[in-house]
């Protein structure tokens, strides 16, 4: 019988503590937590030895590619638990620490003080103190110094107290040998820019920004509706795939699998003789005018985001060029997926590196282009090992780059996705409809493990997903969702039309009827009955208010009314408090809300709220009784907005 035999060497010269319970954590350790660049990052962990010696710790931390750690002490917060803190300057890919050792300097001083306090003879105690202090080392030059005149007065004066002073303490816990340092294994983060925690979108289908009906439109076109998305407040342009669209097994009208002719075709059947994903579609225009969309967008301050789709049409460059990338039938034919005019590359193909090398390249060619969003498109397209590849190796060299999974799945595959980097994802908040509904969701979202690697981003509608409860085109409900999204998340969007409140659906089906991904839309961006005031003052409050721009900060409040949704939230650093109540019925409700429980930060102090403001009107009302009662009525606006002052 083979035994694994331990000596007591072997045992002896391991680790002498337990670290353990370490918090922030995703899967142990298997995958990166998530914050934003300048965002303190606070660790805990437990910490303890055998016996009763004095315990120090410290948290290491340092960019993934620098050789050099950064240190900062950790506290002894009780019960064995020890705090720290560290700020990753800038995005990028970090890795932190934990080590533990054992002070003997301070030991020393703990049994000093025990024995001095039983009226025992220290003097002995006395010498072994001022033995360490010619073992320190490593000491800069201020330590050196003080350690020195510490122990001359000892030398000098026989007393023990020089060796007492918390300075020479301080000075001594850095500069001593830790034969018994023990280190916990390294921890992933990746931490992102400001975007990626906020941001407001707006998607569209390019060629469906022109002014004549069937006439497809440019990015021309685009970059004159720019100031107008921005005017909404949105700071994220999202297009749909714009590339060239393959002719076989093209796509009509409304989803018909056969097309007439002049059907455009469904953009995310990518490629065509004129090129494929690093390609644009002819009509919409030149490289140039794309870099000029790109200029007039950061001049809005708008951020132009793409679609990334691994998928071709049967016409894709690829085809010919790289046969061995695909799946071919006994018959010679292509393998396609539920959709006739896609094919799928075979990414375990025996040439997947060139596969997977391509794929990145093309994003690589877009980045190159000033784009630093990507929306991801049919994940179950490729293998999660290819997603966790590509987000690793673009983030090692652009480190901005936003990639944004957008997949409605299982909820565990959704997670596994975000896990592996994604730094926002597709949420279940368009069938998220019932007051305990969203709050049940919310808070799972809000909760652990979830907050540490998965950031919602709520689209009311997209392309392929028109809700029932929007079908009646009611406005009340177009306003109730938006604020909802707007609110709840620090990141929301929405597909064009929304503000123009279309709403024809599929009979039976959460679709839209005459689909734009199927045809060319013509619309009056400016037509009576939008509700384009309303989204533009919605995200003006979201860019007033700090705790709106997040979504991790949220606390849902009691009311005793199932159509009226109501919660607060607090920025990060703790300056801002917005509470929010919501109708989810066209009825008029008149609720009481209580307040008794909320606090705000006033000069560094926790306060009771005293008062609220409307966001909107600046209206002030004192809280009463512990808390408020409001009236709304849905039909002149679902939302109420306050802001909470002590």
């Amino acid at each position: 019988m083979n035994k694994t035999i331990q000596t007591v060497e072997s045992v002896a010269t391991g680790g002498a503590f337990l670290i353990e319970d370490v918090y922030p954590l995703v899967d142990g350790g298997r995958f990166p937590v998530k914050r934003v660049a300048g965002e303190r990052v606070d660790v805990w962990a437990d910490i303890y030895r055998g016996g009763h010696d004095s315990v120090s710790a410290a948290l290491l931390w340092r960019h993934e590619q620098d050789r050099e750690w950064q240190r900062t002490p950790m506290l002894h917060h009780g019960n064995d638990r020890w705090v720290g803190a560290f700020t990753p300057p800038e995005p990028g890919q970090y890795v932190y620490a934990i080590e533990a050792w054992t002070d003997e300097f301070a030991t020393w001083c703990h049994g000093l003080k025990l024995r001095q306090r039983c009226g025992a003879d220290v003097t002995l105690d006395a010498i072994e103190g001022a033995a360490l202090l010619t073992k320190a080392h490593g000491a800069d030059d201020d330590a050196a110094a003080i350690i020195l005149r510490q122990c001359e007065d000892f030398l000098q004066t026989g007393e023990v107290t020089p060796l007492m002073a918390e300075e020479l303490r301080n000075a001594m816990a850095d500069s001593q040998a830790r034969p018994d340092l023990t280190r916990s294994p390294l921890f992933p983060l990746l931490a992102d820019r400001e975007e990626a925690r906020f941001s407001t979108w707006y998607q569209m289908m390019p060629r469906s920004q022109g002014k004549v009906a069937g006439q497809h439109g440019t990015l021309r076109d685009c970059i004159a509706r720019v100031g107008d998305i921005a005017a909404m407040g949105f700071d994220v342009l999202y297009f749909t795939p714009i590339h060239p669209i393959g002719r076989t097994r093209r796509k009509g009208r409304n989803n018909s699998p056969v097309a007439a002719a002049g059907d455009p075709g469904c953009p995310y059947a990518i490629g065509a003789a004129g090129g494929g994903h690093d390609a644009l579609h002819p009509e919409l225009g030149t490289n140039e005018d794309f870099r000029v969309l790109v200029a007039t967008c950061l001049e809005y301050g708008v951020e132009l985001a793409l679609d990334f789709a691994v998928q071709c049409s049967p016409d894709h460059p690829w085809l010919t060029q790289h046969p061995e990338w695909f799946k071919w039938r006994a018959d010679g034919s292509m393998r396609t997926v539920d959709y006739p005019d896609i094919v799928v590359p075979d990414f375990s193909c025996l040439t997947r590196g060139e596969l997977w090398n391509a794929f990145r390249d093309v994003m690589l060619f877009w980045v190159d282009h000033g784009v630093t969003i990507f929306a991801i498109d049919n994940h179950d397209t490729a293998p999660l090992s290819f997603w966790e590849w590509l987000i690793c190796d673009i983030r090692r060299r652009h480190p901005e780059v936003i990639l944004f999974s957008k997949t409605y799945t299982r909820p565990k595959p959704m997670k596994g996705l975000a896990k592996l980097g994604f730094a926002q994802s597709f949420s279940y908040f368009p069938w998220r409809t019932q007051k305990w509904e969203l709050e049940q969701y919310l808070t799972e979202m809000t909760g652990y493990p979830e907050r540490d690697f998965y950031r919602p981003n709520l689209f009311v509608n997209t392309p392929d997903v028109l809700p029932y409860h929007l079908q009646s085109g009611e406005p009340w409900m177009f306003k109730s969702r938006i604020a909802l999204a707007a609110m709840l998340s620090g990141s929301y969007g929405i597909y064009s039309g929304f503000e123009l409140l279309e709403h024809q659906a599929v009979p039976g089906l959460e679709e839209y009827l005459d689909s734009e991904k199927y045809e060319i839309r013509v619309r009056d961006w400016d037509r009576p009955g939008n509700i384009k005031p309303y989204i533009a003052g919605l995200n003006r409050i979201r860019r007033d208010n700090k705790a709106l721009q997040q979504t991790s900060n949220l606390r849902f409040l009691g009311i005793d009314d199932g159509d009226v949704i109501a919660f607060v939230k607090e920025s990060i650093d703790r300056t801002n408090t917005v509470l929010v109540a919501i109708a989810l019925s066209p009825d008029v409700r008149e609720i009481w809300l209580r307040l008794d429980d909320v606090t705000v930060d006033l000069n560094g102090e926790r306060r009771y709220v005293a008062r609220v403001e409307n966001l909107l009107t600046g209206e002030q009302s004192a809280i009463e009784w512990g808390g408020i009662r409001l009236r709304i009525d849905p039909y002149r606006d679902p939302a109420l907005l306050f802001r909470c002052l002590a």
